[in-house]
């Protein structure tokens, strides 16, 4: 009989070991569900300008308020970029010089040098090609309180915004779409760290509605430990009871 209640004691102590180990499996199923799937990329039309002809700096606005001065450059890249830490410049020096040396300053006016680079076949929206001529530079004349999307407008026609006045086609490319989230990041050509968010397009909020952090919540490893600390708990008095 002592044998019998051994055994017995025994098969309980299994049955609970068991029972925590399937619970230490289902929390880590659990956890690794919850565990948030890799960033995607976004494409977007991004803003960069260039004072005197210092090399392209990422704006610090958008094209709708920033007012170049006369001398200045102002270039726009649409490209794919993982978040905003790889947003490609445009390919092209933002030479003034160069663009509008031929131009000659009227009363009243600035001369503002604007490149537009449309990226490259990675870069391109599904079902769409970029423009033969993958970049396009012009000298805009424009009054002297014009902002950069007026300068814009003279070398690069049609523009196309959203809703929220987000910047979505230049010179009609691409037809569709507006900083859309895409499920892998193929961007061309020189990228440069910016951590700053993109100045004519951003995120949309529902990219980020999962929540803040980049891990499981609180209450999932909350529970997981409630879960793990019952099952341990089994253990220790069935090796008791034994």
């Amino acid at each position: 009989m002592r044998g019998s209640g051994a055994r017995s004691r025994g098969s309980r102590g299994s049955r609970a070991a068991g029972a925590a180990a399937g619970a230490l499996l289902a929390l880590t199923s659990v956890v690794a569900a919850a565990a948030p799937a890799q960033a995607a990329g976004y494409r977007y039309w991004s803003f960069w300008e260039s004072d005197g002809g210092k090399p392209w700096a990422y704006a610090t606005q958008g094209p709708a308020t920033a007012r170049p001065a006369d001398g200045d450059a102002i270039g726009f890249r649409f490209a794919v970029s993982n978040g905003t830490n790889d947003t490609s410049r445009p390919s092209v020096a933002p030479d003034f010089t160069g663009i509008c040396g031929g131009v000659e300053k009227k009363d009243g006016t600035k001369r503002v040098a604007v490149v537009v680079d449309f990226g490259g076949p990675a870069d391109a929206p599904p079902g769409e090609t970029p423009p033969e001529k993958p970049v396009k530079a012009g000298c805009a004349q424009v009054r002297e309180d014009a902002t950069g999307a007026e300068a814009l407008a003279v070398v690069a026609k049609p523009l196309r915004y959203d809703g929220a006045a987000m910047l979505c086609g230049i010179a009609g490319y691409p037809a569709r779409g507006c900083g859309e989230p895409v499920a892998e990041t193929g961007g061309t050509g020189e990228t440069g760290g910016t951590g700053k968010t993109p100045a004519s397009a951003a995120p949309s909020a529902s990219a980020t509605a999962g929540g803040e952090g980049g891990g499981p919540s609180f209450g999932v490893l909350a529970g997981g430990a409630a879960v793990l600390a019952l099952g341990g708990a089994a253990i220790w008095k069935a090796r008791r009871r034994g």
